[in-house]
């Protein structure tokens, strides 16, 4: 309660510092004030697509450069990891300005490495990224009568054996007036690096504006070449620009120049500043999403629900017959026993590779952690897509700081195995605080050689995979190892029964345990198989995911899911003899990772046919099986630790002479 206390009071003082400014905006959220002809510039992503999965820098394309030259925005760990490179560009806006046939640039000739590059980035159905005030630009196309939304606009297009590049960009940036007259005139946002000046002193009474949304419509337009002489950037063309999305005539030929230019076009909008986000954060078939997630939890709870009833009443009533008999009928009654009664002395004998064992559940409890507490800090909107790269930025700080709750877990496990025997507990520590790790550097550091072979920007940079080894090995590590420490000073979990010197034989089964084993990972997937589709479809087909409530309760479901199928499973394992439960316990949930995987083939091979190169199928198998394996490790614990209670109150409840 004093913790909770001292939370809530944290809180309020958060609140309170906020209402200063006369407005409560979460991190990332802050809203720039825009005076009338301030000047508003665009910013440029990678390159993207969902052909290759492969982004490539905006400036590896023959495009026009900004005056003041190429510069970096600031980046955080989260946007280098996810592949993201944010530049300046040569687009500039005045604040309520319109302007139209704005010269860009005219590129040099076409040389014929350019040409080749240009042709297959437009096969590759490429993608061109731009930002304004922290907003992507979105695109609008019809088809059927739908209106579909997109971010960016592609490179261009091929018709024929022609290649046509979109070389006329048609912005129409939304706006709202500013309503808060005593907030301060400019304010940062998550993308901000710079302080952008407005019009007028603090005192006047200029109208000022936010900046609530960014729209394209990209055109292949042919300039005469009479019309681009003696042009500068950002001068008027004398003639008008008809822009018609639906034809194209700049096609691009070796050794000829490409001609760029732009109009904008400022709407007042009643779309309010908090709601800017909405056009981007919603998702096609909504109620079908919403009612897919609810009648899979309902019908998941309703299943695991009545297991666990009828699992609870076959325990209580053989225990609670046991304790009716007398002491004579109990001695007759233990000469007498089956099923898991027999097992008394072996069910808490040493499991084959304990000290891997220990690694993985002290692995799976990080992990778990860091999953539960990133999802609850993005549903509660404080890592919005506002803030780029925060979640991947979350991720990693959560996973280093729950490195004391991995080294702890792992080796008070190995000291209870070994009845309280703390010897060889550093080497657990290290074992947890590298084996998943390592797991994970040996996966993306092959996967970065191909990136690195390929010239993408997706390629993690060298002084980047400095930085992320120091983070593992003076934060992670000694984080583990002080966790470690404190699980060797803890008391370990004492056993209710002895294990006897010789190690009772199996009886042969009829079936294979393992089999069992591998099929109750069918229960949990069926938890998530719907929701997994919408984050697989944000990972790799370029849509914004964001209903982390509800992906909050299916983590929740899933948990629960997992330890009731591995009570079970651990259950009918002892009840035909079976003793060795440890492993089987925790890959019977950890077993969901094995069809989560499948899932990820059938996703690529049904729903990303368009996935081109052997390079790109690698890269999505490799990161599809770093995923699997932080699930298994996650899922394999939350089966074991229930199955681990469960054993140890069911043999603490009988009496055994």
């Amino acid at each position: 309660m004093v913790s909770f206390d001292k939370f809530k009071i944290w809180v309020l003082c958060i609140c309170l510092v906020s209402e200063l400014g006369c407005g409560f905006y979460l991190p990332g959220s802050y809203p720039h004030k825009y005076g009338v002809g301030d000047y508003l510039n665009v910013k440029v992503n990678s390159l993207t697509s969902i052909d290759t999965e492969l982004p490539y820098s905006y400036y590896s394309l023959p495009f026009c450069n900004p005056e003041e030259g190429v510069k970096d925005s600031a980046e955080n760990l989260g946007e280098l990891l996810m592949g993201d490179r944010i530049e300046n560009s040569p687009y500039r806006f005045k604040m309520y300005t319109n302007e139209t046939e704005v010269f860009l640039c005219q590129t040099k000739p076409l040389s014929a490495d350019e040409f080749k590059l240009l042709k297959e980035r437009i096969d590759e159905m490429y993608q061109v990224n731009l930002i304004l005030d922290n907003l992507p630009a979105i695109r609008y196309t019809k088809k059927e009568n739908y209106f579909l939304r997109w971010t960016g606009y592609p490179v261009g297009i091929k018709v024929q054996d022609a290649y046509y590049v979109f070389n006329h960009l048609k912005f129409t940036v939304l706006v709202h007036k500013f309503e808060e007259t005593n907030v301060a005139r400019v304010m940062g946002t998550g993308d901000g690096s710079e302080v952008i000046s407005t019009v007028g002193n603090e005192g006047s009474d200029a109208p000022g504006y936010m900046v609530v949304g960014f729209e394209v419509v990209p055109c292949s337009v042919q300039h005469t070449p009479d019309s681009l002489k003696n042009l500068k950037m950002y001068n008027k063309l004398p003639s008008p620009i008809k822009c018609d999305p639906t034809s194209v005539s700049m096609a691009i030929k070796e050794n000829e120049p490409v001609s760029f230019t732009y109009e904008v076009d400022f709407v007042e909008s009643d779309i309010k500043w908090p709601s800017r986000w909405d056009a981007y954060l919603k998702m096609e078939g909504a109620k079908v999403h919403w009612f897919s997630i609810l009648n899979s939890l309902m019908v998941i709870t309703f299943l695991a629900g009545i297991v666990l009833v009828i699992f609870l009443r076959t325990i209580r009533r053989d225990l609670a017959r046991y304790d009716e008999l007398d002491k004579e009928a109990q001695a007759q009654m233990n000469e007498e026993l089956s099923g898991w009664k027999l097992v008394v002395g072996d069910v808490f004998r040493a499991p084959s590779n304990p000290g891997l064992l220990c690694a993985m559940v002290g692995d799976g409890v990080q992990i778990l952690g860091m999953a539960v507490v990133t999802i609850m800090f993005a549903a509660l909107g404080f890592m919005s897509p506002a803030s780029r790269g925060t979640l991947i930025t979350g991720m990693l700080f959560f996973y280093m700081i729950l490195g004391v709750a991995a080294g702890y877990v792992s080796v008070r496990l190995w000291r209870t195995i070994f009845c309280g025997d703390h010897k060889g507990w550093v080497g657990v520590a290290w074992k947890a605080a590298c084996f998943f790790p390592g797991l994970s550097f040996l996966i993306l550091t092959v996967l970065n050689f191909l990136l690195w072979g390929s010239h993408s920007t997706g390629a993690i940079p060298f002084s980047l995979f400095v930085v992320l080894i120091l983070l593992w090995f003076c934060i992670s590590v000694p984080l583990t190892l002080i966790g470690g420490y404190l699980g060797a000073k803890a008391p370990h979990i004492e056993y209710p029964v002895r294990t006897n010197q010789i190690p009772r034989e199996i009886p042969a089964q009829k079936y294979p345990s393992w089999l069992l084993v591998l099929g109750a990972g069918t229960l949990p997937f069926g938890t998530l198989f719907i929701e997994l589709f919408f984050i697989m479809s944000s990972l790799w087909m370029g849509r914004v995911y964001y209903v982390f409530g509800f992906l909050l309760i299916v983590m929740i479901l899933l948990v629960v899911v997992c330890a009731e199928v591995s009570l079970v499973l651990t259950y009918m394992h002892l009840c035909v003899e079976d003793w060795k439960w440890w492993w089987k316990s925790f890959f019977a949930s950890g077993s969901v990772a094995i069809y989560i995987f499948l899932y990820s083939i059938n996703y690529l091979i049904f729903d990303l046919k368009s996935l081109s190169g052997p390079v790109s199928a690698t890269l999505y198998l490799g990161y599809s099986l770093f995923m699997v394996l932080a699930i298994m490790f996650a899922t394999g614990t939350v089966g074991f630790l229930s199955s681990f209670w469960f054993v140890h109150y069911l043999f603490s409840s009988v009496k055994f002479d």
